[in-house]
């Protein structure tokens, strides 16, 4: 399983019907689920972004599409980073040449 963090704005429309945010983060977490990824958290954040999200999931793939959905709905903008806990990269410091 990978890990994935996502940096969140909320677009025009997503500061607009910001009183619906926790609705919206609700059904976010349903979607993820039925796309088979895990919110592992969802966090509501001061500064430069206005959540940020870390997941788990099997493939690329279901976290691309999940982000598309949610992105088509116009609420939000995302940046998504892909994440590595220390056993994974102590797998990858070990392929190094």
């Amino acid at each position: 399983m990978a890990y994935f963090v996502t940096l969140v704005h909320f677009t025009d429309q997503g500061a607009r019907a910001v009183k619906d945010t926790v609705k919206r983060a609700e059904a976010f977490r349903a979607m993820a689920e039925k796309s088979g990824v895990k919110i592992h958290t969802l966090l509501w954040t001061l500064g430069q972004y206005d959540l940020v999200i870390v997941a788990e999931a099997g493939d690329n793939p279901a976290v691309v599409a999940l982000n598309l959905s949610v992105a088509a709905l116009g609420n939000i903008r995302s940046q998504t980073l892909t994440a590595f806990d220390a056993n994974q990269m102590k797998d990858i410091i070990a392929k190094m040449v």
